[in-house]
């Protein structure tokens, strides 16, 4: 059964289930804002649904609530940040932070981070640098879920990337996806709501595909080699260049409760306004929104969106009339 809960009044209650945990209330505050964005987005999956695993897994002793990161500045506009196997969501934000802080004065600026753990929606950390008229680029690997392409057995993770593009007076354009054909959170959640799944989200153990998101044994990479070939492209980003474990060598999301995930991401703000003036940059951005949006649809559609409008204009409305949420999630929540 579903409740309806404001996005302000579910904040709330997450900081308080965190900080009666043993976290920090400045930082049970950022993981929160980070949850309670992909909910407002109706990214649910990624959302305060993982609230109960995250507290399960500091119990356990695989995530470090005393984390210290650091950041070692390897030049004018790179660095390498050490996470420390703390929340990702909070290394994330830092590292996106300094990411930008570089790019504003050297006009790009990248920051490759380890020892991290999961780390929420990439779309959060995309928005900092739309916020800032600048151009956000965010990516990370996971523990091995998806089939390579003309293969059985699983070896990388959904490796979702996401870029934010700032815009003058439209919504900033934000793409968040994942290189499988669905993140797994998606199937955990239809877990969750005892829900059938599409075809081609996922395969059983014997690779035959499977709308019973119980027998989801591995998940398929989107686009086929397209797909499987981005998935590598973020791993090397992610753990090669990061100095982490890669594809199967990562410890599990769900299992390994007591093991620091060791994850990696890595973060890259680009200046447009050292490459083209800025105040150019963004009305071309509108017009290029504009033209899209007057683009002839076709039957199907009422009329052509541009990549993470359906998600912006889903949490305009969840803003406004509240968001749904599993009354059993909630009970833990207030518990």
């Amino acid at each position: 059964m579903n409740i309806t809960v404001t996005h302000n009044e579910l904040k709330e209650k997450v900081i308080a289930k965190f900080i009666a945990n043993g976290v920090r209330q400045d930082e049970a505050e950022i993981i929160a804002d980070v949850l309670v964005h992909a909910n407002l987005r109706g990214v649910d999956s990624h959302g305060v649904l993982r609230v109960e695993h995250y507290i399960e897994r500091v119990k356990a002793g695989g995530l470090n609530i005393e984390a210290q990161s650091s950041l070692e500045k390897t030049s004018g506009n790179t660095g390498k940040y050490d996470g420390d196997n703390g929340f990702g969501h909070i290394i994330s934000k830092r590292a996106m932070d300094e990411a930008i802080s570089m790019a504003k004065e050297s006009g790009t600026g990248a920051v490759a981070v380890k020892n991290s753990s999961h780390c929420g929606a990439l779309s959060y950390f995309v928005n900092q640098a739309t916020e800032e008229q600048l151009i956000g680029i965010a990516m990370s690997h996971a523990d091995k879920v998806v089939v390579p392409y003309g293969g059985a057995d699983s070896f990388f993770g959904t490796n979702p990337i996401a870029f934010g593009f700032p815009t003058k007076k439209e919504k900033p354009i934000v793409l968040d996806f994942a290189t499988s054909n669905v993140a797994l959170g998606k199937v955990l959640n239809a877990r969750e709501k005892g829900e059938v799944i599409p075809e081609g989200w996922g395969v059983d153990a014997t690779g035959i595909d499977t709308t019973d998101p119980n027998e989801v044994a591995s998940l398929t990479p989107f686009g086929g080699a397209k797909g499987y070939g981005l998935a590598m492209v973020v791993e090397v980003f992610s753990a090669l260049l990061t100095g982490s474990a890669f594809g199967p060598h990562i410890s599990k999301m769900y299992g390994d409760y007591d093991q620091y995930r060791g994850l990696g991401h890595f973060f890259m703000v680009i200046n447009p306004e050292k490459f083209v003036a800025m105040n150019s940059f963004l009305a071309t951005m509108d017009q290029m929104i504009k033209e899209i949006h007057a683009a002839k649809p076709t039957e199907s559609f009422s009329r052509v969106m541009v990549p993470g409008e359906p998600e912006m204009l889903e949490e305009e409305s969840r803003k406004e009339n509240g968001i749904p949420f599993p009354q059993h999630i909630w009970d833990f929540l207030i518990d």
